[in-house]
């Protein structure tokens, strides 16, 4: 049931960045509606898989590798069909639904299995740490995928070249707004993610470095770009760059993170 839920809601984010790139097969607009249903859809059956893996583990669907990664999906989904739907424009669809595929099916190769959960693990300070913290990365990884957007189109706009990228994507401004709102909205749920980590660590005399240098450098990085474009009027394309170097380094530290922690499965 679970392994087939997951499949189920890789089968819909496919389908909705399927139907986002339609304007490149033909000079037609992109099925709002229906890439948004299959948004919703792939949500619906992603959660019912999470929901049949809390009720078989008896467990929230926060640690080990693979509940870890398919509740950071499910995470990036939701945020990318709010996004979308307060935008009505799906071309966002395009890079992260994917990515939110790709993250199901990884967390159905590594295993959804229950790991022994650390103490208090069904606190809600615990619950909510790791929740948290997963919405902020989703918003970093939003931020990532319009600023990816935002440094393509610019890139047509200046050879002039007004192809299907061009009518496909949305103008430059609401790239940079959805980059701009993402990027907050990432630093918030690391922040009070972090605060709550914390806030459990000093409560049950818990620490794992790996973990520690892992949120400290997802936050510095998040918290350096909303920095810049709060205080230091940041420009679009600096933004864009900051925001894809950001997601790429929090990549690349909690890959670096898995190999040199004693425990990766635990949580990273």
């Amino acid at each position: 049931m679970i392994a087939i839920a997951h499949f189920i809601a890789t089968t819909f984010y496919l389908g909705a960045a399927a139907l986002a790139a339609a304007p490149f097969a033909r000079p037609v607009r992109a099925p709002v509606r229906g890439v948004l249903a299959a948004l919703a859809l792939g949500v619906l059956a992603h959660a019912i898989g999470l929901t049949a893996f809390a009720r078989s583990a008896g467990q929230a669907p926060l640690t080990g590798l693979g509940p870890a990664l398919s509740f950071a999906g499910i995470a990036l989904a939701v945020t990318l069909l709010f996004v979308e739907l307060v935008a009505r424009e799906v071309s966002l669809t395009l890079v992260t639904a994917p990515l939110a595929a790709l993250l199901a099916v990884v967390a159905n190769l590594a295993g959804l299995v229950p790991q022994v959960e650390p103490p208090g693990g069904q606190g809600p300070w615990f619950v909510a740490h790791i929740a948290l913290s997963f919405v902020g990365l989703a918003g970093l990884a939003t931020a990532a995928a319009a600023g990816t957007m935002y440094l393509v189109q610019r890139r047509e706009l200046r050879s002039r070249r007004f192809g299907s990228i061009f009518r496909l994507f949305p103008p430059l401004a609401t790239l940079d707004r959805v980059n701009h709102v993402a990027i907050l909205a990432g630093w918030i749920g690391l922040t009070l993610g972090i605060l709550l980590g914390l806030a459990y660590s000093l409560t049950f005399h818990q620490s794992n470095m790996p973990q520690v240098v892992w949120a400290l450098g997802a936050w510095s990085g998040v918290t350096a770009i909303a920095l810049g474009r709060v205080s230091r009027g940041w420009e679009a394309r600096r933004a864009a760059v900051a925001s894809n170097a950001a997601f790429a380094a929090v990549i690349i530290l909690w890959l670096a993170v898995r190999f040199v922690a004693s425990q990766p499965g635990k949580f990273l």
